[in-house]
């Protein structure tokens, strides 16, 4: 299974027409996901923010016929947005920790979040991603995280993660002391643009919002 993500930023003043384009496309472009093996398709919304998450195939490829209806699709929509990510391209994966990944989607939660990287810093944000990557020694983490990656786009970092609630635990002051520090010296490379550390830091920032799904 390959994992893809896209990213875009909503003209000023377009975020209910995004919407409702969206809503107006809908069953096409959930009949050309079906036709065309795509799942877990999702598009999530934080301030002017998009960002969308599907799954296919290792090595899918679309067809000419296919790889129209979706371009077709798309520029039913782009009057109302600009691009992040560069369309047909791959957005840079920073980390991933796919774990045991869930099958059934009923028990899971979702945490998604969306950064903008302070000039200069990317390549940091990459190695200290790495380092936690290495950490595990290659073992497979068997959750809560599971289905977790990380994007670079345009400056802007976006991250996907499935978390098992079966398997979540209460917090304790070493893991909290521990997310703490890690936290703190994201800061330094990174701003918020979701809500995740508003518990830290005491700001205020858009709570992301899932605005569709597609099994």
């Amino acid at each position: 299974m390959e994992r893809h993500g896209f990213a875009m930023k909503v003209k000023e003043g377009q975020m209910n027409a995004y919407r409702k384009c969206l809503g107006e496309i809908w069953p096409e472009l959930t009949g050309f996901l079906d036709r065309n093996s795509v799942r877990n398709f999702s598009i999530w919304n934080a301030g002017d923010l998009i960002f969308g998450y599907y799954e296919t195939a290792d090595e899918a490829v679309l067809s000419d016929e296919e790889s129209s209806i979706r371009d077709t699709l798309i520029q039913k929509m782009e009057d109302t947005f600009c691009w992040i990510s560069t369309p047909g391209e791959e957005m840079r994966l920073m980390y991933q920790n796919y774990g045991v990944v869930r099958e059934c989607k009923e028990l899971i939660r979702h945490r998604v979040f969306m950064t903008k990287l302070k000039p200069g810093c990317e390549e940091e944000y990459k190695r200290r991603h790495d380092e936690l990557a290495a950490s595990r020694g290659g073992k497979v983490d068997p959750g809560p995280d599971s289905n977790f990656s990380i994007w670079c786009a345009g400056g802007y970092i976006f991250g996907y993660n499935e978390i098992d609630t079966t398997m979540e635990l209460e917090e304790t002051e070493a893991s909290r002391q521990t997310t703490i520090d890690w936290e703190t010296r994201q800061l330094e490379i990174m701003d918020w643009i979701t809500n995740d550390v508003d518990w830290l830091t005491g700001e205020h920032h858009s709570a992301v919002k899932r605005l569709a799904w597609h099994t």
